[in-house]
């Protein structure tokens, strides 16, 4: 009888030692297993071709894998006429089915254009880019006059918002997340997405001059670090009301160097 509790004894041990041993193992390699992040792809359809005053219709269909996303913080479009960056507008989308965000445009006259569409989903960020030709297309002569050097556009429909742009290095996109609200004394974030050939730009120095009220002599210096692949951010804070410029510099060690300016309001 005692030989036969002590072969139960046995085997009890024997099962437990098994079972520690197993979920150890399990437990490391949960451990030291890595989870992949997928990335969100975008898919924006323009049509190729379209006329002056007529509705063109744009879609971005955003997934990660296999999963439509619904969820996107921002679907945006931004359209600009060929060389002329520093007049382009931007168009809200709609999500119309599922992981699809839909809008319409109008263009006022013949000519290329460029259509970005800037996706925000999951703290990712995308920006393809596609051309459509409106009527006969590009003005022999007109097209890229000034697509070197700066410029300056003002909108005066909801107050100041002057945009300075100098993109000389072909393939590259700058999209500058303007904080809204921005008070005196409060830390704002300034956010900038960089990409270049449609892949983010990693790596670069970037840098924000901001200068308040024209007080050139008193310009604020602040670098913003890579929080994720092609994404820099950091916080300026202001000690004075009224009218901000903020110049992003983006330079890297194989010679780019661009940078591009906006404006902002400062209020009490």
């Amino acid at each position: 009888m005692k030989k036969k509790h002590l072969a139960i004894s046995t085997a009890l041990i024997a099962l437990l030692v098994t079972g520690c041993g197993q979920n150890d193992t399990d437990g490391n390699a949960s451990k030291d297993e890595e989870v992949v992040v997928e990335p969100i792809t975008v898919e924006l359809t323009v049509p190729e071709t379209g006329e002056a005053e007529e509705s063109i219709q744009l879609a971005a269909a955003v997934t990660q894998g296999d999963e439509k996303v619904t969820d996107a913080s921002e679907v945006e479009y931004e359209i600009w006429e060929d060389g002329k960056k520093e007049d382009s507008w931007k168009v809200k989308s709609e999500q119309k089915t599922d992981g699809l965000y839909e809008a319409k445009a109008k263009f006022e006259h013949d000519g290329l254009y460029h259509v970005q569409v800037h996706v925000t989903a999951r703290d990712m960020h995308t920006m393809p880019m596609k051309e459509i030709t409106i009527g006969t297309g590009a003005v022999e002569g007109e097209a890229g006059t000034e697509a070197e050097g700066s410029h300056e556009h003002q909108h005066g429909a909801e107050g100041k918002e002057s945009h300075e742009h100098h993109h000389g290095t072909e393939g590259f996109s700058m999209h500058f997340m303007e904080p809204k609200d921005v008070k005196v004394n409060e830390s704002a974030m300034m956010m900038v997405h960089l990409q270049l050939d449609d892949k983010p730009l990693e790596k670069a120095r970037v840098r924000l001059e901001v200068v308040v009220n024209d007080k050139t002599n008193e310009a604020q210096w602040v670098k913003l670090t890579e929080e994720k692949a092609g994404e820099y951010a950091g916080e300026v804070t202001f000690e004075a009301a009224g009218t901000a410029s903020v110049t992003v510099h983006v330079e890297n060690e194989e010679g780019l160097h661009e940078h591009e300016t906006h404006e902002m309001t400062i209020s009490k």
